[in-house]
């Protein structure tokens, strides 16, 4: 009896097509309407699905993160696990963003993936600091809450001077800054709701 030859590795890259297209299929969208929302061309979209073309990583997490699935959905990998019930982020594992001149620190609390969207971040300002932002897209809003210290808003030619557990809500779409009035550090809470 002859014996099998042991089954070689398949070395083929997954083929996302057919999978492309059931889920674009199943959320009504045209290969227009994908295009736009992955901004992949419109061209790329029918070669993958046809299974003329494989995409790069880089196209499969664009077509992933449009169509709202798990990146590991299009390439046929093991289903993900379902995340914890509540996840928790080490203070360490928190990033952040320091001025220059060290008087100005913004912890990023929100997630990245709403990043555009829903921001909050903790900003800590040392006695002179500042954070000076440049107009964001129309439409957006800052709430500034202060929890120690004593800060100022200024949007344009506005000024407000904001206490401990007071909140400033202001447009964002214009320049403005935020600036710490006292001789000791201060802290607030910023949250930044982008329009939809």
């Amino acid at each position: 009896m002859a014996s099998r030859k042991p089954r070689e590795p398949d070395n083929e890259p997954p083929r996302v097509g057919d999978t492309l297209a059931a889920l674009r299929q199943a959320q009504a969208l045209s290969l227009d309407e994908l295009s736009r929302k992955a901004g992949v061309s419109k061209s790329m979209l029918s070669q993958i699905e046809r299974a003329q073309a494989n995409p790069t990583v880089a196209v499969v997490w664009r077509l992933a993160n449009a169509l709202g699935v798990p990146i590991a959905d299009l390439l046929g990998g093991a289903p993900v696990a379902a995340p914890p019930a509540i996840a928790l982020v080490a203070t360490q594992a928190t990033p952040s963003l320091r001025s220059p001149d060290g008087l100005c620190e913004l912890r990023i609390l929100g997630p990245v993936d709403m990043a555009g969207h829903f921001e909050w971040y903790e900003l800590r300002l040392q006695a002179g600091g500042s954070l000076d932002s440049q107009p964001h897209e129309p439409g957006t809003r800052e709430h500034l809450t202060v929890v120690a210290g004593a800060m100022e808003v200024q949007v344009a030619e506005a000024v407000q001077k904001i206490k401990v557990g007071e909140t400033a809500r202001y447009a964002a779409d214009s320049s403005h800054c935020i600036r710490n009035t006292g001789k000791t550090a201060a802290s607030a809470w910023l949250v930044v709701i982008h329009p939809a």
